[in-house]
């Protein structure tokens, strides 16, 4: 059953619905990352508004998600070519 939790991310709360406490965790641990972003920008980039500054949040994590996505994909594509140089290689060797 889903679980009713309220985080607030700078001056608005949001009501939402976690299926699983693993869920809830991931939520609230956004919202947190969302509000220090918040704040390091609104120091660094004075006179923008919470809109602009927002923006600026949702744009740096996507890039970051992003990065993290090709760098994932990187890695598959070792891992697979790593494996089909494993098989060449255990198919060579002669069975006893």
């Amino acid at each position: 059953m889903a679980q009713k939790i309220t985080v607030k991310i700078v001056n608005a709360n949001f009501n939402l619905s976690a299926a699983t406490p693993e869920m809830e965790e991931l939520y609230r641990r956004a919202a947190e990352i969302i509000n220090q972003r918040f704040s390091v920008y609104t120091n660094t980039n004075p006179g923008k508004n919470v809109v602009e500054i927002l923006s600026m949040v949702a744009l740096n994590e996507t890039v970051n998600r992003l990065g993290v996505q090709r760098e994932l994909e990187r890695r598959e594509e070792q891992e697979n070519s790593l494996r089909l140089d494993l098989d060449r290689y255990l198919k060579d060797i002669p069975v006893k």
